[in-house]
C-alpha cells in the first residue's frame, strides 16, 4: 500500500471515531447525547490512537497536515511528498466526515440547531476573537507536535507509542481546547467544513468560512514551529528556517490583533449607539 492510501485511509479512520462521538455528543435521540466534553476529549484520544496504530507502518501515519509541515521542516520527510501527503489527509478527512453524515442520518432531521450540526463536522471558537483563537490553535498545534517527536524519540515507549499520543491528545483537549474546540489539524476541520458545505444536511446552515482559516493557519505555524524548535533544541542542528517563520508568525499575530482589536471597537461602538 502507498503512503498515499496509508494517509487517506488512517485520517478516514480519525475523522469517523472522532467525528462520531461529536455526532453522539451533540445530535439529538442519541444514546450518548451531553455525554460532555471529557468524552468528547477521550473520544478524539483513543481515535488517534486506534488511527497511528492501523497505518503507522505504511505511511508514518501523520493524519495531520501540520505533523507532515513539522518533519519536513526539521528534515526527517521529503519536500517532494508534502503535497502528496496533505492532499491525502484532506481527501480521507471529507470521506470520513461523509461516512458520520450517513452512520447518523435520521439524527440531523431532529436536531433543528444549524450551529450544532455544523459543531460535528468543524470547530469553532467558544468566543470569537481572531488574535485569541489563532493563538489557541497555534499553542495547542505546538505541544502537540513536540510531544509526538520527544515520544517518538525515547526507546522505552516502543510499541506504545500510538497509545501515549493518544494521551496527549485528551490532555490537550481538556487543558487547552475549551476556547476553540481543539481543531490542531487543518485536514481535520477543513475537510470536515468542506463535506458540510457539500453534503445534503437536513436543515443546515453556514459552515463559517469566516472562521475557517484560522484552524488551518494556526495549526500549520505551531506544527512548523515545533518541528523547529525540536531540531534546534534538542538535535543541536542549525536552522535557518525559524527566523522567517518566526517573522512570518510575528507578522500574522500582530495582523490578527489589530483585526481583533478593531472588530471589538466597531461592536462597543454599535453598543453605545443601540
Amino acid at each position: 500500500m502507498s503512503g498515499f492510501l496509508g494517509e487517506l485511509i488512517g485520517t478516514a479512520l480519525l475523522i469517523v471515531l472522532g467525528g462520531g462521538v461529536c455526532a453522539g455528543v451533540s445530535l439529538k435521540k442519541s444514546f450518548a447525547k451531553d455525554s460532555g466534553w471529557i468524552v468528547i476529549t477521550l473520544g478524539w484520544g483513543l481515535a488517534v490512537a486506534i488511527s497511528v496504530y492501523a497505518v503507522g507502518s505504511i505511511s508514518g501515519a501523520h493524519l495531520n497536515p501540520a505533523v507532515t509541515l513539522a518533519l519536513a521542516f526539521k528534515g526527517s520527510f521529503p519536500w517532494s511528498q508534502v503535497p502528496e501527503y496533505i492532499a491525502a489527509q484532506m481527501i480521507g478527512a471529507m470521506i470520513g466526515a461523509t461516512i458520520v453524515y450517513l452512520h447518523y442520518l435520521p439524527h440531523w432531521k431532529e436536531t433543528e440547531d444549524p450551529g450544532t450540526k455544523l459543531g460535528v463536522f468543524a470547530t469553532g471558537p467558544a468566543i470569537p476573537n481572531t488574535f485569541a483563537n489563532l493563538l489557541s490553535e497555534l499553542i495547542g498545534t505546538f505541544i502537540l507536535v513536540f510531544g509526538i517527536l520527544a515520544i517518538g524519540s525515547n526507546k522505552f515507549a516502543d510499541g506504545l507509542n500510538p497509545f501515549i499520543v493518544g494521551f496527549l491528545i485528551v490532555s490537550i483537549g481538556l487543558s487547552l481546547g475549551g476556547t476553540t474546540g481543539y481543531a490542531i489539524n487543518p485536514a481535520r476541520d477543513l475537510g470536515p467544513r468542506i463535506a458540510h458545505f457539500l453534503l445534503p444536511i437536513t436543515g443546515k446552515g453556514g459552515s463559517n468560512w469566516k472562521y475557517a482559516w484560522i484552524p488551518v493557519v494556526g495549526p500549520a505555524l505551531g506544527g512548523s514551529l515545533a518541528g523547529l524548535f525540536y531540531q534546534i533544541i534538542f538535535e543541536g542542528k542549525h536552522n535557518s528556517a525559524i527566523i522567517y517563520l518566526g517573522i512570518v508568525t510575528v507578522g500574522i499575530l500582530i495582523v490578527s490583533y489589530l483585526t481583533s482589536k478593531k472588530s471589538q471597537s466597531h461592536s462597543n461602538n454599535r453598543k453605545v449607539v443601540a
